[in-house]
């Protein structure tokens, strides 16, 4: 499991600043956790993460990769703002099944089960996230979400992390646009596997750029495609991999 920082956002201001910064309703966090991403004003990735009620303040939850970055980004953005960011010294722990009285459903996929943050470390977890993740189609900091991602192609309105309602936060504009677009040209999408190839393979169909395969489970891998050529068997290295378009409800 990704090691994650906490960080707790305290002050009057906490919530506005947030809702101005990032690109879903901060206001959903009167009904549980909210997923969001920040972006760069191209619209690109900068970070994802988990807001979370706590009292009076609000706690985010994100990989501990991108624990300077976010706080450094927010401390940018703070100005005169009655904001304070601190990393406290919490702990996540996930599970399956009901959701414990401390905890939160995971926003994302309700197959992704629930997220809890506690002073000790959880010390036993068997569960196959990775798996679950790549069933589910959620992609993962630092593997399929990096800074050249655009989060529509990523999924992130499936995984509810994107409002278009909420009015302005940086990158919007991009977003909003090809939010209107006719049809995403690319994107992630679960990928049928015969073999095994390192994260980041390049996929080829016909000698011809495809895409690029992410993380594999079994006989199943999450990959980034054009697709307009990937309709045909591919390959990346010596795996074989096709896809296989969902089926979109009437």
């Amino acid at each position: 499991m990704t090691k994650r920082r906490i960080l707790r956002l305290s002050g009057a201001d906490t919530r506005d600043f947030l809702q101005g910064l990032v690109t879903n309703d901060v206001s959903k966090l009167e009904s549980g956790a909210v997923y969001a991403a920040l972006l760069t004003p191209q619209g690109k990735y900068m970070a994802d993460f988990f807001l979370l009620p706590d009292g009076d303040t609000v706690l985010l939850d994100v990989a501990d990769e991108l624990g300077d970055l976010v706080t450094q980004r927010l401390s940018m953005y703070k100005l005169r703002a009655d904001v304070t960011i601190e990393t406290v010294p919490l702990h996540l722990h996930r599970g399956l099944g009901e959701v414990p009285e401390d905890g939160f459903a995971d926003p994302r996929e309700s197959a992704l089960g629930w997220r809890a943050y506690r002073d000790s470390e959880q010390t036993e977890d068997d569960t196959d996230w990775e798996a679950l993740r790549v069933a589910h189609l959620v992609p993962e900091t630092g593997i399929e979400l990096t800074p050249d991602t655009f989060i529509l192609e990523a999924g992130f309105e499936r995984l509810g992390g994107v409002d278009f309602r909420k009015g302005c936060y940086v990158g919007q504009e991009v977003t909003a646009r090809m939010k209107h677009k006719t049809e995403l040209r690319k994107g992630l999408a679960r990928v049928d596997v015969k073999g095994t190839a390192p994260v980041g393979s390049e996929l080829l169909s016909n000698g011809k750029a495809a895409g690029v395969l992410f993380t594999q489970s079994g006989d199943q891998g999450i990959a980034y495609l054009r697709f307009d050529r990937a309709s045909g068997p591919m390959e990346a290295g010596s795996a074989k991999v096709s896809w296989r378009p969902e089926k979109k409800s009437l």
